[in-house]
């Protein structure tokens, strides 16, 4: 589809964005729908992408009320001045009833949810595609699944990035009484089984919309290596069986891919306009002490720049093991570091936060503990003030609060598999290599002895623990370079397109890169 656009056009299809450049359009600077850390790896991309020149442009739904409130918690902040004039919007909502209003966004697989994502795929089919013209579709996760089915009956070439695992199953009759009409392109979905024919299908065969994206896009994309061989492990835990057929499907076809996230360029404590004081790998020394301070007063907890805080960063979800077991050590972890009035700050919503507190009010933890909604001041304050990252899940796609963690001096407490295993080597106190405590069996036990070594590492000499951060975010600074994710992401283009991405001077070296069809 428009072939005369010199510079090919991509659509970005996401549920879910923490903001967007302000050059993008008007009211660009209010949009922010953040559910967990998708949003911050769509955020990163757009951004690069953005600034790279692409003729990038964006779909989600219209979260009035979430753009609402959020706005009012990052006035500002996390904007990165991107004023550029465009010729025309690069920002496309959504409209419908279902998304407007809603107070916080969680993007789980409940009916709500599925309502939200079958309302906001009929405005991309049937309103925004035709509207962008796109050349090439990118669609993040299980809430645009369908569009990588009606993409490939239309002839444009369309990727799907994997995030979380979890997926409803619909049937055809569902997804059309919702305005989607998905006899044009039933054909390209994914069934719990083989189909016989449309009719036969429509009342009794579920579409799997994770898989349908899987198996519909012309290139699908996880974010880690780790993450993607343990899915198609016989051995391995998590993913449905016809999940892992259908990946090394793709795998087998040359066309399933890794590229590992990288935070925004925003995410730099020398310049980030959310610290009470930024620093570098050579002032973090008297830089993270300020922002403790600062957080500590935000957070209501005792201000003493000299014991150790932890924070954790990502949702309270209790579906997910990562937070039982943070909840389940929680009193042991209080109790051992009591000398050393050890604290922990909870920048996070989620389904269990009701429970965070009560725990907390039952342990007579205030002191000790505390926890806020996200805000993306104290976020971001959090990693500034914070001297090391929980990060106990079980199998997490992409780590990105590891990476920003380390960017930050604050080492990340994980467990040894998934994304966390790719950006995380354990640290060697003996030999002064590693970026943070890895433990490789997931239970109590393991937890409470990673949290040991990092107390063990926060015992030692100052000026050896200032030599061993310094010399992290140095590393992480360089290895996580959004620039090298953007220059991956645009030679996947390339390859889905069959053509240059770029004008010739700026184009990418593509010639011993292997062809997709469409």
């Amino acid at each position: 589809m428009n072939s005369q656009v010199k510079t090919p056009r991509v659509l970005v299809v996401t549920p879910e964005v923490t903001f967007v450049p302000r050059g993008m359009g008007p009211g660009a600077g209010s949009i922010s729908a953040r559910a967990g850390g998708l949003g911050d790896i769509c955020t990163a991309q757009i951004h690069a992408l953005f600034d790279a020149g692409v003729d990038v442009h964006l779909a989600m739904p219209n979260y009035r009320n979430v753009f609402k409130i959020n706005s009012h918690r990052m006035p500002g902040i996390d904007m990165p001045n991107r004023m550029q004039a465009l010729p025309e919007s690069r920002i496309h909502l959504g409209q419908d009833r279902s998304f407007y209003y809603h107070p916080k966004l969680f993007l789980s697989t409940d009916w709500e949810n599925i309502r939200i994502a079958l309302a906001f795929q009929r405005e991309v089919i049937n309103l925004i595609i035709p509207e962008v013209q796109p050349d090439l579709i990118h669609c993040y996760d299980w809430m645009t699944g369908l569009i990588p089915a009606m993409a490939r009956c239309m002839g444009i070439p369309c990727i799907f990035s994997m995030y979380r695992l979890d997926s409803p199953r619909l049937l055809l009759s569902t997804i059309e009484e919702r305005g989607i009409d998905a006899a044009a392109f039933w054909q390209h979905c994914f069934y719990s089984r083989m189909p016989v024919n449309y009719e036969e299908t429509r009342n009794t065969n579920p579409v799997d919309m994770l898989t349908t994206g899987v198996f519909a896009a012309n290139l699908t994309t996880t974010l880690s290596q780790t993450f993607l061989n343990t899915l198609m492990d016989g051995n391995g835990p998590s993913a449905p069986c016809l999940l892992k057929t259908e990946l090394l499907n793709k795998l087998h076809a040359g066309i399933l891919s890794t590229i590992a996230p990288a935070p925004d360029p925003s995410f730099n404590p020398a310049t980030d306009r959310a610290l009470m004081r930024p620093y570098g790998p050579d002032s973090h020394a008297i830089g993270k002490p300020y922002n403790k301070l600062y957080l500590q007063e935000a957070m209501n907890l005792p201000m003493d720049s000299t014991v150790p805080v932890c924070f954790w960063p990502t949702r309270l979800d209790g579906s997910r093991p990562g937070w039982r077991l943070m909840a389940d050590t929680l009193k042991t972890i209080l109790d051992r570091y009591h000398t050393q009035r050890l604290q922990v700050v909870a920048v996070a919503e989620g389904d269990c936060q009701d429970h965070l507190r009560a725990l907390i009010d039952r342990l007579q933890a205030w002191d000790r503990v505390a926890v806020c909604d996200f805000d993306a001041r104290r976020y971001r304050l959090a990693y500034a003030g914070s001297d090391f990252v929980f990060m106990p899940l079980y199998l997490d796609p992409c780590a990105l609060p590891c990476r920003i963690g380390q960017r930050y001096g604050t080492l990340p407490i994980g467990f040894d598999a998934g994304a966390i295993h790719d950006c995380v080597e354990h640290l060697d106190a003996a030999s002064g290599h590693g970026s943070g405590f890895l433990f490789k069996h997931f239970d109590a036990a393991g937890f409470l002895w990673a949290v040991d070594q990092a107390m063990a590492f926060y015992a030692r000499p100052r000026d050896w623990r200032a030599c061993q951060i310094r010399r992290i975010m140095t590393e992480s600074l360089s290895r996580f370079d959004p620039d090298e994710t953007v220059r991956q992401t645009i030679d996947l283009y390339g390859r889905v397109l069959n053509r240059p991405m770029m004008e010739p001077e700026t184009e990418l070296d593509r010639a011993s890169l292997p062809q997709i069809a469409a």
